[in-house]
């Protein structure tokens, strides 16, 4: 049996801000096994953004455990933390964090470039266009960010995060910048994924989102309140049933 994709147990994340310390993480406990699609919710300084920052291996806990599909990455150091999230997470961000003068084919072919594996140039241009094609973006490849809108720069910015194969992809309110109809059309790709076997940890606090998941955690005061699988789940045009 594979080993949950995250597994957390007593995490506590303490910053220290003059001489007070404030506990952003007080003592998590969180598994998410594989092909999951987990909402994480919460009000400003609940701790999801902490929450977010370790799971995505870009902070370290003060104490307790994470393990990211079997390896202990609590007390990894930046290299090696860098290490693995280039290789097993895929990040989507509210600003589609594009580049304004590369088309999206070069776009989505930027994590090959920096990984440690080395890819030659027609390898990471046939991945780069599979993906975009899985996004529904194939015939766009060349075009700039300029020219596509808020919906299409965000499918690029999830093509990108898929080209590494990666155990889980990590979206942070990826909706944020879009109007309503074109946050359906986004989460319709990430529904789509999920179905197709992919992980999905997606950090909102619109309540409407988190509905086209299949599970919802709440954090308040740096500690889980509710984790409960979605009762109606939302369904978004598009996406595979």
């Amino acid at each position: 049996m594979n080993p949950p994709v995250i597994e957390i147990q007593d995490l506590v994340k303490v910053y220290t801000m003059g001489e007070v310390e404030v506990r952003a993480l007080d003592g998590v406990s969180l598994s998410i096994e594989s092909a999951e699609f987990v909402a994480v919710m919460g009000p400003s300084g609940s701790g999801k953004s902490t929450f977010m920052n370790i799971v995505g291996c870009l902070d370290r806990p003060t104490s307790g455990r994470y393990s990211l599909g079997g390896t202990d990455v609590s007390s990894l150091n930046r290299d090696q933390r860098a290490e693995i999230r280039n290789e097993k997470i895929g990040f989507v961000f509210q600003a589609f964090n594009l580049l304004a003068r590369t088309s999206a084919l070069e776009n989505v072919e930027l994590p090959l470039i920096y990984s440690s594996n080395g890819h030659r140039a027609a390898h990471r241009e046939e991945k780069a266009r599979k993906c975009l094609a899985v996004v529904g973006l194939a015939g766009r490849e060349g075009h700039y960010p300029s020219q596509l809108s808020g919906g299409q720069q965000q499918r690029v910015a999830i093509a990108r995060a898929l080209i590494n194969e990666p155990t889980m992809i990590l979206a942070d309110e990826p909706t944020g910048n879009i109007d309503s109809k074109t946050s359906e059309e986004v989460m319709a790709v990430f529904q789509k994924l999920n179905d197709e076997g992919k992980t999905i940890v997606l950090i909102t606090h619109e309540s409407d989102i988190a509905d086209f998941a299949r599970r919802v955690v709440v954090f308040r005061d740096g500690r889980v309140i509710e984790d409960r699988p979605v009762a109606r789940r939302r369904l978004a045009t598009g996406a595979a049933r």
